[in-house]
């Protein structure tokens, strides 16, 4: 609300239409995360994506009628290498979102009785993009913070804390500078992230107890190291293709001079995260019922 009242968004002034709207603003977040744990166990899908994933949709239009109404018929190049940017950029998220790397188990043959279990083989599914879109959010919430802090202290009555805030405030609004910082915090949350949720140390010790190991490597440690370096290097392409993708809105913009885009490498990320995962639990859901898939 500070903020909003400090670019003159917003002209209240009072405490209490301030607070009627900071309640509002709270009801509603409550309203709709209530609506998406109940679209997620009643329905298809996780309910809060789907919200999203609507969200950024619905911009569409609006954006597309934009375009439309700017359009420049002496620029039909760009608008053409526009499209097959977007194109392709749907393409490479596909590719990245389903891509994995299959790294191969077998298990060891125990023998109780008469019976003989195990000496089967299998894989262990590495996927590129471990980490899905939590590094752009981590990575977009840093950067608006100095900016915000910077929009406060501009107004400052000590000339040195007011100079410094005109300073940072301007450092960010320049994109090159921008989308450079955006690109290496995507990058570091992906790794960070990646490290939180995939712990190579406890996969390999439930490989061990379950009779596994990957061939050529010795079980326990070394395996907890080889999954590490091997997850390492997926990360790295998992990461700079988030950065990229973040940053391309950025890019096309100062390329095309075109402002009028409403959905970013950001969005396309969620909407494609978004439409493969449900197609994935109808297709479970097909599946235990009998029926034919897609």
């Amino acid at each position: 609300v500070t903020l909003l009242r400090s670019q003159g968004v917003l002209s209240i002034s009072s405490s209490f239409d301030i607070a009627v709207i900071v309640m509002i603003a709270t009801a509603g977040t409550i309203f709709l995360m209530w609506l998406g744990e109940l679209i997620t166990e009643k329905g298809i899908g996780n309910g809060v994506s789907l919200i999203i994933f609507a969200g950024i949709v619905s911009g569409l239009p609006t954006g597309l009628s934009k375009l439309f109404l700017t359009f420049d018929p002496t620029q039909i190049f760009i608008y053409i290498g526009l499209l097959v940017v977007t194109i392709v950029t749907i393409s490479g998220v596909v590719m990245v979102t389903e891509g994995q790397r299959n790294i191969p188990v077998s298990y060891a043959k125990r023998v109780r009785g008469d019976n003989t279990y195990g000496g089967s083989s299998s894989h262990l599914p590495l996927r590129v993009n471990q980490a899905g879109v939590i590094p752009i959010i981590f990575a977009m919430s840093i950067m608006l913070f100095p900016g915000m802090i910077a929009t406060f202290l501009m107004k400052a009555s000590t000339p040195f804390i007011a100079n410094s805030a005109l300073f940072v405030n301007n450092l960010f609004q320049n994109q090159v500078f921008y989308s450079s910082m955006y690109f290496v915090l995507i990058v570091m949350f992906t790794y960070f992230y990646t490290a939180v949720v995939f712990d190579p140390v406890k996969i390999a010790e439930n490989l061990q107890k379950q009779g596994g190991y990957i061939p050529g490597i010795r079980p326990g440690k070394t395996t907890a190291d080889f999954l590490y370096k091997i997850m390492n290097r997926i990360t790295l392409t998992g990461s700079i293709f988030l950065g990229i993708i973040a940053v391309l809105p950025f890019i096309v913009q100062g390329v095309t001079n075109i402002q009028s885009l409403q959905i970013g490498g950001t969005g396309i990320l969620i909407v494609v995260s978004v439409v493969i995962e449900t197609i994935k639990q109808i297709e479970g859901q097909l599946v235990m019922r009998d029926y034919e898939g897609f």
